[in-house]
């Protein structure tokens, strides 16, 4: 079994603890240190370089996105950020994930011990999925915008996605003309980042790029992204889309769920949709993804070589849910093909 070489960058000496003790307890784990701020880290880093770095955000002496932009260009780490959930911090978490961050877990603002009982499952598998990253792939350019197919309306597309998804997803949105088919993703990501994530899509992308609300259509032009902690379906009333988002248990351990919503798009729209899997680990979607092929919707997986985590495609392709595995420059042509 391969051990993860793991270091802590946190100026709060509680949250060091706390976190070292979680990621302690998983054998697969070894934390080689735990330090104040960044410049620290560096230090440290120059004797026994990580696998994995576990990153606060605000931080005196160098914040953490500039020393994550200060790693990513010298030699590419994966990180996972552990910062608080406040409006400004979710703001500023999806520009570590834009600068190359792997993942995102939540620090509470207070307490923090209890983060042994709310969040230890979540932040050691981000820390496991993280050792097993392709970092050259953290940050896609498709470079090329793409010529608007003639007609679309009658089709939804479905997107599922997680570990290294933030830079997928903006890579394709990204590529895509206003004409495209509605679109409606599920995105692992926790509780209030869902909405600092979709203003910062809708920002750089043609289409409309929003957090889903209860009822909302789904449209031509527009991009509906499930909010952490809610589940998302799609229903159908007539010849139009909508979605429900609901509150619900996590299913496969994750609320959102790709397979809650890919199931509701194999039920409601069949052969009129196009599911696509993409990075991430786990099986969240796999199944669901196989009832939308049932259903005779086209189905297409990301290729491991542009995968940061090859495990959500590669379950679906395992069971047979995928019709064809393409890389990530060539999903934007397939949806809107």
């Amino acid at each position: 079994m391969a051990i993860a070489k793991v270091i802590v960058v946190d100026d709060s000496a509680v949250a060091r603890q706390v976190i070292s003790g979680v990621l302690s307890k998983d054998r697969s784990i070894n934390v080689i240190a735990a330090v104040a701020d960044p410049l620290f880290a560096m230090q440290r880093m120059r004797l026994d370089w990580p696998d994995v770095i576990v990153l606060d955000v605000e931080m005196p002496r160098m914040d953490g996105i500039t020393f994550l932009k200060k790693i990513m260009s010298e030699r590419p780490t994966p990180v996972v950020i552990c910062s608080s959930l406040t409006v400004k911090g979710a703001a500023t978490t999806m520009r570590a994930l834009a600068a190359g961050a792997v993942a995102i877990v939540c620090k509470p603002t207070i307490g923090v011990r209890n983060f042994l009982l709310d969040a230890s499952t979540d932040l050691v598998e981000a820390v496991k999925a993280a050792s097993h990253a392709n970092v050259h792939n953290l940050s896609p350019c498709l470079t090329a915008q793409l010529a608007a197919p003639n007609e679309t309306t009658a089709h939804v597309v479905a997107i599922g996605t997680s570990t290294g998804g933030t830079q997928a997803l903006e890579a394709i949105l990204s590529a895509l003309p206003r004409e495209s088919p509605g679109i409606v993703v599920v995105q692992h990501m926790p509780e209030r980042f869902t909405t600092a994530f979709s203003e910062r899509l809708d920002g750089i992308c043609q289409i409309e790029v929003r957090e889903a609300r209860d009822n909302d259509p789904v449209v031509p032009g527009c991009a509906l992204i499930a909010p952490g902690g809610k589940q998302m379906t799609l229903r159908r009333s007539g010849a139009a889309y909508h979605v429900e988002v609901k509150n619900g248990p996590p299913v496969n351990r994750h609320c959102p769920s790709v397979d809650v919503l890919f199931r509701s798009v194999a039920r409601c729209a069949g052969s009129n949709a196009l599911g696509i899997i993409m990075t991430g680990m786990g099986d969240d979607g796999a199944r669901g993804l196989l009832k939308m092929r049932q259903a005779g919707a086209r189905t297409v997986a990301q290729d491991e070589a542009t995968c940061v985590v090859f495990g959500m495609p590669k379950e679906a392709i395992k069971l047979g849910a995928v019709e064809r595995v393409r890389p990530l420059q060539s999903i934007p042509r397939e949806i809107l093909g």
